[in-house]
């Protein structure tokens, strides 16, 4: 684990963006939406930091890891997302449109939205990079500009990594606390629920009261753009990947995970592909 954090990080001087594809993205409203409301949710990342640095507050370990790696890279994530949107569509006002969205997005963040133990916010934790890789894995197939391929692959990849980081750090509290099956298994439903969040919808709606002020209350508009987004992510998601990723803080016995898979995998699919 050390020797991948003593690897370089990839920085936004990695990506080219003289090689944009314009005519493959600039006519693309969906993509513009997509790519912008994740650059929104992943540049206040510090606020959601700082709330579980306070949580995990004498576990140097994990504290330490979420201050100097996981904050760091998730908010590379916005810079790099903000700099495409910027290449692509200048005429977006970027930081008036996230301005507003963080004077919101701060009222979510709070420590008493987390789970009632660090064993069960692990478990969800585990949820939420489950949800992140899945959307960056999809955002990557979505498109054929070069890139936002490679930029998306690059963050689902990051994605994956901190879900390595939790699911560790889960296997350690669960043990210290003698997480049950049905607790861990009640977080990660009620995560799974959750991660089509208020987050998201907080973020859609900013970026067009920026980009089309007119629309701003025009609920059914906004609605049609959340549907028409939920939709690129359904169609190229990779739902076994996910299942596996989602029950993995389970450690089902084979045969069990066997009858399981089912149920978990239907309820999964109402969430992600609804």
């Amino acid at each position: 684990m050390a020797s991948q954090d003593a690897e370089r990080h990839w920085t936004i001087e990695d990506l080219d963006f003289s090689r944009i594809a314009l005519d493959k993205v600039r006519p693309d409203e969906n993509l513009f939406y997509l790519v912008t409301s994740a650059s929104f949710i992943e540049s206040g990342s510090d606020l959601y930091t700082h709330n579980l640095v306070d949580f995990f507050k004498g576990d140097q370990e994990v504290t330490d890891w979420l201050s100097q790696h996981w904050e760091l890279e998730e908010l590379q994530h916005g810079k790099a997302l903000r700099a495409y949107v910027r290449h692509v569509w200048p005429e977006f006002d970027w930081d008036t449109a996230y301005g507003n969205f963080l004077e919101e997005y701060a009222t979510y963040c709070k420590v008493e939205l987390l789970a009632p133990t660090r064993g069960l916010e692990m478990t969800a934790r585990c949820v939420v990079e489950t949800g992140t890789a899945t959307y960056y894995r999809a955002m990557a197939r979505c498109t054929d500009e070069p890139v936002l391929q490679d930029l998306a692959t690059r963050i689902a990849t990051d994605e994956v990594n901190h879900y390595k980081h939790f699911y560790r750090y889960y296997r350690r509290y669960r043990e210290q606390e003698k997480l049950g099956r049905l607790r861990v298994m009640g977080t990660i439903g009620r995560r799974t629920l959750e991660l089509k969040s208020e987050d998201a919808d907080c973020a859609i709606r900013h970026v067009v009261r920026t980009r089309s002020p007119e629309r701003a209350d025009d609920t059914a508009y906004v609605q049609r753009l959340s549907a028409d987004m939920n939709s690129t992510i359904r169609t190229h998601l990779s739902p076994g990947t996910t299942l596996k990723m989602l029950m993995r803080p389970l450690e089902l016995p084979a045969k069990v995970q066997t009858v399981i898979q089912y149920p978990i995998r239907q309820f999964m699919e109402h969430v992600f592909l609804r």
